[in-house]
Protein backbone atom coordinates (compact mmCIF):
# COMPACT_ATOMS: atom_id res chain seq x y z
CA UNK A 1 0.00 0.00 0.00
CA UNK A 2 1.41 3.42 -0.95
CA UNK A 3 2.18 5.89 1.79
CA UNK A 4 0.96 9.45 1.66
CA UNK A 5 4.30 11.19 1.80
CA UNK A 6 4.23 13.48 -1.23
CA UNK A 7 8.02 13.43 -1.72
CA UNK A 8 7.90 9.70 -2.48
CA UNK A 9 4.36 8.58 -3.25
CA UNK A 10 3.54 11.65 -5.32
CA UNK A 11 6.52 10.92 -7.56
CA UNK A 12 5.63 7.24 -7.85
CA UNK A 13 2.10 8.15 -8.85
CA UNK A 14 3.29 10.59 -11.53
CA UNK A 15 2.53 8.39 -14.57
CA UNK A 16 -1.00 7.75 -13.35
CA UNK A 17 -1.62 11.38 -12.50
CA UNK A 18 -0.26 12.60 -15.82
CA UNK A 19 -3.14 10.68 -17.38
CA UNK A 20 -5.44 13.15 -15.65
CA UNK A 21 -4.17 16.01 -17.84
CA UNK A 22 -7.24 17.43 -19.55
CA UNK A 23 -8.79 20.34 -21.40
CA UNK A 24 -12.41 21.20 -20.81
CA UNK A 25 -13.50 23.64 -23.46
CA UNK A 26 -13.42 24.14 -27.22
CA UNK A 27 -10.42 26.15 -28.42
CA UNK A 28 -10.85 29.90 -28.81
CA UNK A 29 -10.15 30.98 -32.39
CA UNK A 30 -6.53 31.93 -32.83
CA UNK A 31 -5.50 35.54 -33.09
CA UNK A 32 -4.53 38.45 -30.88
CA UNK A 33 -8.06 39.77 -30.55
CA UNK A 34 -9.37 36.42 -29.31
CA UNK A 35 -6.50 35.71 -26.92
CA UNK A 36 -6.61 39.01 -25.05
CA UNK A 37 -10.12 38.65 -23.54
CA UNK A 38 -9.34 35.10 -22.35
CA UNK A 39 -6.18 36.26 -20.58
CA UNK A 40 -7.99 39.19 -19.04
CA UNK A 41 -10.79 36.94 -17.86
CA UNK A 42 -8.32 34.47 -16.32
CA UNK A 43 -6.53 37.31 -14.54
CA UNK A 44 -9.79 38.64 -13.15
CA UNK A 45 -10.75 35.19 -11.87
CA UNK A 46 -7.32 34.80 -10.27
CA UNK A 47 -7.68 38.12 -8.49
CA UNK A 48 -11.07 37.10 -7.13
CA UNK A 49 -9.71 33.76 -5.95
CA UNK A 50 -12.21 31.88 -8.07
CA UNK A 51 -11.42 28.33 -9.12
CA UNK A 52 -10.90 27.97 -12.88
CA UNK A 53 -13.75 26.11 -14.55
CA UNK A 54 -11.25 23.71 -16.10
CA UNK A 55 -10.68 22.13 -12.68
CA UNK A 56 -14.19 20.71 -12.81
CA UNK A 57 -13.02 18.50 -15.65
CA UNK A 58 -10.61 16.61 -13.37
CA UNK A 59 -12.97 16.36 -10.41
CA UNK A 60 -14.55 13.34 -12.10
CA UNK A 61 -11.11 11.69 -12.01
CA UNK A 62 -11.06 12.08 -8.23
CA UNK A 63 -9.03 15.29 -7.92
CA UNK A 64 -10.14 17.49 -5.00
CA UNK A 65 -8.74 21.01 -4.62
CA UNK A 66 -7.45 21.96 -1.17
CA UNK A 67 -5.74 25.30 -1.73
CA UNK A 68 -4.16 27.53 -4.37
CA UNK A 69 -0.42 28.27 -4.27
CA UNK A 70 2.03 30.43 -6.22
CA UNK A 71 3.36 28.71 -9.33
CA UNK A 72 5.96 29.87 -11.87
CA UNK A 73 5.68 30.56 -15.60
CA UNK A 74 2.26 32.20 -15.52
CA UNK A 75 0.63 29.01 -14.19
CA UNK A 76 -1.83 28.83 -11.33
CA UNK A 77 -0.98 26.08 -8.88
CA UNK A 78 -3.55 24.11 -6.88
CA UNK A 79 -2.70 21.70 -4.08
CA UNK A 80 -5.14 18.85 -3.78
CA UNK A 81 -5.60 15.14 -3.45
CA UNK A 82 -6.58 12.28 -5.73
CA UNK A 83 -9.03 9.71 -4.44
CA UNK A 84 -9.07 11.36 -1.02
CA UNK A 85 -5.65 9.90 -0.18
CA UNK A 86 -2.93 10.89 -2.66
CA UNK A 87 -1.51 14.45 -2.47
CA UNK A 88 -1.18 16.00 -5.91
CA UNK A 89 -0.57 19.34 -7.62
CA UNK A 90 -2.58 20.73 -10.52
CA UNK A 91 -1.32 23.50 -12.81
CA UNK A 92 -3.74 25.62 -14.82
CA UNK A 93 -2.43 27.43 -17.90
CA UNK A 94 -2.66 31.22 -18.22
CA UNK A 95 -5.64 31.03 -20.57
CA UNK A 96 -7.55 28.99 -17.98
CA UNK A 97 -8.42 26.31 -20.53
CA UNK A 98 -5.91 23.55 -19.75
CA UNK A 99 -4.80 21.77 -16.59
CA UNK A 100 -1.98 19.34 -15.90
CA UNK A 101 -1.87 17.13 -12.83
CA UNK A 102 1.61 15.95 -11.89
CA UNK A 103 5.09 17.14 -10.98
CA UNK A 104 6.73 20.38 -12.07
CA UNK A 105 10.51 20.70 -11.67
CA UNK A 106 12.83 23.72 -11.62
CA UNK A 107 16.23 23.99 -13.30
CA UNK A 108 17.93 22.27 -10.35
CA UNK A 109 15.59 19.29 -10.52
CA UNK A 110 13.58 20.26 -7.43
CA UNK A 111 9.89 19.55 -7.43
CA UNK A 112 8.17 22.92 -7.20
CA UNK A 113 5.20 21.85 -5.09
CA UNK A 114 6.84 19.26 -2.79
CA UNK A 115 6.98 21.38 0.38
CA UNK A 116 3.64 23.00 -0.41
CA UNK A 117 1.92 19.63 -0.69
CA UNK A 118 3.38 18.51 2.60
CA UNK A 119 2.19 21.65 4.37
CA UNK A 120 -1.21 22.10 2.76
CA UNK A 121 -2.27 18.51 2.08
CA UNK A 122 -0.17 15.73 3.59
CA UNK A 123 0.16 17.13 7.13
CA UNK A 124 -3.54 18.01 7.58
CA UNK A 125 -4.54 14.71 5.96
CA UNK A 126 -2.30 12.76 8.34
CA UNK A 127 -3.69 14.61 11.36
CA UNK A 128 -7.25 13.88 10.26
CA UNK A 129 -6.51 10.21 9.64
CA UNK A 130 -4.79 9.82 13.02
CA UNK A 131 -7.70 11.52 14.77
CA UNK A 132 -10.16 9.08 13.19
CA UNK A 133 -8.02 6.13 14.27
CA UNK A 134 -7.83 7.43 17.83
CA UNK A 135 -11.62 7.80 17.96
CA UNK A 136 -12.30 4.26 16.68
CA UNK A 137 -13.15 1.19 18.77
CA UNK A 138 -9.69 -0.33 19.36
CA UNK A 139 -8.22 -2.80 21.84
CA UNK A 140 -4.90 -2.00 23.46
CA UNK A 141 -2.00 -4.45 23.30
CA UNK A 142 1.00 -3.21 25.28
CA UNK A 143 1.78 -0.52 27.83
CA UNK A 144 -0.48 2.52 27.85
CA UNK A 145 2.53 4.84 28.01
CA UNK A 146 4.52 3.19 25.21
CA UNK A 147 6.20 5.94 23.14
CA UNK A 148 5.11 4.50 19.77
CA UNK A 149 1.53 3.68 18.76
CA UNK A 150 0.72 1.42 15.82
CA UNK A 151 -2.85 0.78 14.65
CA UNK A 152 -3.77 -2.47 12.96
CA UNK A 153 -7.10 -3.61 11.52
CA UNK A 154 -7.33 -7.16 12.86
CA UNK A 155 -9.59 -10.16 12.41
CA UNK A 156 -9.57 -12.74 15.21
CA UNK A 157 -9.29 -15.52 12.57
CA UNK A 158 -6.62 -13.86 10.42
CA UNK A 159 -3.35 -15.87 10.38
CA UNK A 160 -1.34 -12.89 9.12
CA UNK A 161 -2.73 -10.70 11.91
CA UNK A 162 -1.55 -13.39 14.32
CA UNK A 163 1.89 -13.48 12.69
CA UNK A 164 2.16 -9.70 13.02
CA UNK A 165 1.16 -9.98 16.68
CA UNK A 166 3.92 -12.55 17.20
CA UNK A 167 6.50 -10.52 15.29
CA UNK A 168 5.73 -7.42 17.37
CA UNK A 169 6.29 -9.15 20.76
CA UNK A 170 9.88 -7.92 21.30
CA UNK A 171 8.78 -4.29 20.84
CA UNK A 172 5.54 -4.63 22.80
CA UNK A 173 7.04 -6.62 25.68
CA UNK A 174 9.87 -4.09 25.99
CA UNK A 175 7.35 -1.28 26.39
CA UNK A 176 8.44 0.44 23.18
CA UNK A 177 5.25 -0.08 21.15
CA UNK A 178 1.56 -0.14 21.88
CA UNK A 179 -0.51 -1.96 19.28
CA UNK A 180 -4.09 -0.79 18.94
CA UNK A 181 -6.18 -3.50 17.31
CA UNK A 182 -9.20 -2.16 15.44
CA UNK A 183 -11.26 -5.32 15.36
CA UNK A 184 -13.23 -6.30 12.25
CA UNK A 185 -15.00 -9.49 11.25
CA UNK A 186 -14.28 -10.33 7.62
CA UNK A 187 -12.40 -13.64 7.37
CA UNK A 188 -14.88 -16.29 8.47
CA UNK A 189 -18.50 -16.59 9.45
CA UNK A 190 -17.67 -16.51 13.17
CA UNK A 191 -15.17 -13.64 12.89
CA UNK A 192 -17.68 -10.96 14.00
CA UNK A 193 -18.69 -13.06 17.02
CA UNK A 194 -15.05 -13.59 18.00
CA UNK A 195 -14.34 -9.88 17.62
CA UNK A 196 -17.39 -9.20 19.77
CA UNK A 197 -16.10 -11.62 22.42
CA UNK A 198 -12.92 -9.57 22.63
CA UNK A 199 -14.55 -6.14 22.53
CA UNK A 200 -17.34 -6.98 24.99
CA UNK A 201 -15.06 -8.68 27.53
CA UNK A 202 -14.56 -7.15 30.97
CA UNK A 203 -10.88 -6.84 30.02
CA UNK A 204 -10.66 -6.58 26.22
CA UNK A 205 -6.84 -6.56 26.27
CA UNK A 206 -6.78 -9.85 28.18
CA UNK A 207 -9.37 -11.32 25.80
CA UNK A 208 -7.22 -10.29 22.84
CA UNK A 209 -4.21 -12.05 24.35
CA UNK A 210 -6.35 -15.13 25.02
CA UNK A 211 -7.25 -15.28 21.34
CA UNK A 212 -3.62 -14.93 20.26
CA UNK A 213 -2.22 -17.45 22.74
CA UNK A 214 -4.88 -19.98 21.73
CA UNK A 215 -4.87 -19.09 18.04
CA UNK A 216 -3.58 -22.50 16.88
CA UNK A 217 -6.33 -24.18 18.91
CA UNK A 218 -9.15 -22.11 17.49
CA UNK A 219 -8.77 -18.90 19.47
CA UNK A 220 -11.34 -17.25 21.67
CA UNK A 221 -14.86 -18.68 21.87
CA UNK A 222 -17.28 -16.60 19.78
CA UNK A 223 -20.23 -14.96 21.48
CA UNK A 224 -23.59 -16.64 20.82
CA UNK A 225 -25.09 -13.23 20.03
CA UNK A 226 -23.73 -9.75 19.34
CA UNK A 227 -25.21 -6.71 21.06
CA UNK A 228 -26.40 -3.80 18.98
CA UNK A 229 -23.69 -1.59 20.48
CA UNK A 230 -20.85 -3.94 19.54
CA UNK A 231 -22.36 -4.60 16.10
CA UNK A 232 -22.39 -0.86 15.49
CA UNK A 233 -18.73 -0.56 16.48
CA UNK A 234 -17.76 -3.46 14.22
CA UNK A 235 -19.63 -1.90 11.30
CA UNK A 236 -17.92 1.44 11.92
CA UNK A 237 -14.52 -0.27 12.11
CA UNK A 238 -15.07 -1.98 8.78
CA UNK A 239 -16.14 1.28 7.14
CA UNK A 240 -13.02 2.94 8.54
CA UNK A 241 -10.83 0.11 7.23
CA UNK A 242 -12.08 0.70 3.69
CA UNK A 243 -11.79 4.47 4.11
CA UNK A 244 -8.14 4.03 5.10
CA UNK A 245 -7.52 2.13 1.88
CA UNK A 246 -7.51 -1.50 3.05
CA UNK A 247 -9.45 -4.40 1.57
CA UNK A 248 -8.24 -7.02 4.04
CA UNK A 249 -6.32 -7.65 7.24
CA UNK A 250 -3.95 -6.76 8.67
CA UNK A 251 -4.04 -3.13 7.64
CA UNK A 252 -1.34 -1.28 9.56
CA UNK A 253 -0.90 2.44 10.15
CA UNK A 254 1.85 4.30 12.00
CA UNK A 255 3.55 7.70 12.09
CA UNK A 256 6.99 8.16 10.58
CA UNK A 257 9.75 10.41 11.93
CA UNK A 258 8.09 13.45 10.35
CA UNK A 259 4.73 12.64 11.90
CA UNK A 260 3.17 11.58 8.60
CA UNK A 261 0.83 8.57 8.62
CA UNK A 262 2.25 5.61 6.72
CA UNK A 263 0.36 2.45 5.75
CA UNK A 264 1.18 -1.18 5.17
CA UNK A 265 -1.25 -3.70 3.71
CA UNK A 266 -0.48 -7.19 4.98
CA UNK A 267 2.34 -8.56 7.08
CA UNK A 268 5.50 -6.36 6.98
CA UNK A 269 8.47 -8.29 5.65
CA UNK A 270 12.17 -8.13 6.57
CA UNK A 271 13.52 -4.69 7.45
CA UNK A 272 10.09 -3.17 6.88
CA UNK A 273 9.01 -4.53 10.25
CA UNK A 274 11.47 -2.13 11.89
CA UNK A 275 10.12 0.74 9.80
CA UNK A 276 6.68 0.02 11.27
CA UNK A 277 7.65 -0.69 14.87
CA UNK A 278 10.75 1.49 15.20
CA UNK A 279 14.26 0.61 16.51
CA UNK A 280 14.33 -2.68 18.38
Amino acid sequence: MLSISPRIAHTLMLPAMLALAACSQAQTPTGKDAAAPATASASAAAKKGELPAVLKGIEKHGFEVVSEFDAPGGLRGFAGMVGGQQPAAAYVTADGKHVLVGSLFDAEGNEVAAETLEKLVAAPMSAKMWSKLEASAWVRDGKADAPRVVYTFSDANCPYCHKFWEAARPWVDAGKVQLRHIMVGVIREDSPAKAAAIMAARDPSAALLENEHQFDRGGIKPLPSISREIAGKLDANQVLMVEMGFQGTPGILFQDAQGQVQRRAGLPQGNDLQAVLGPR
